[in-house]
């Protein structure tokens, strides 16, 4: 059970050194997207996915060893879970605090990955409605407004500015 416990312990400290990593990663995005770097944004994006890939396996690793920890006291493999584990270890208390330890400052920095996320996608939001605004202004200033332009039946001819021009003998 020793050996499980420092199994479970370094792949939670592997995942938190990655959700470290990919803070970092997360900071420097946010610069990229603020000077709309496109070229830099997809090398943080792929960097990101890498990591990703090393957190899907680690946690792949860490459902394995809890399956592991679980037949070994006799307990459902899909039920134990790291707050119930730190629940079993009341006997340990060693054991129990580098567990809670570990838990705690992998939610820290849970929290602040979320944190970095959100400021990224409002962000992002911002610069797509900046793109939309842009995009409107361009298709407004290559349409020219339709005027109240009437022939001599007082009837609208629905002719745009520029088109027909202005009766100068007014």
């Amino acid at each position: 059970m020793a050996s499980l416990m420092d199994d479970l312990l370094g792949v939670l400290e592997n995942e938190e050194k990655e959700y470290c990593s990919l803070i970092e990663l997360s900071k420097q995005k946010r610069q990229v997207i603020i000077e709309a770097d496109i070229e830099n944004l997809e090398k943080i994006t792929e960097q990101e996915q890498l990591v990703a890939d090393v957190l899907h396996n680690l946690e792949l690793k860490r459902s394995s060893v809890l399956s592991d920890m679980a037949v070994v006291l006799g307990k459902e493999a899909g039920e134990l879970t790291i707050e119930k584990m730190i629940g079993i270890l009341e006997k340990q208390p060693e054991e129990q605090k580098r567990l809670m330890e570990c838990r705690n400052k992998l939610h820290a920095t849970l929290d602040e990955m979320k944190k970095c996320n959100h400021q990224n996608q409002v962000l992002l939001q911002q610069a797509l409605e900046m793109v939309e605004f842009d995009l409107t202004l361009f298709k407004s200033l290559r349409q020219a407004p339709e005027t109240a332009n009437y022939n001599k039946n007082a009837c609208n001819t629905g002719a745009l500015l520029g088109n027909a021009g202005f009766d100068a003998k007014q």
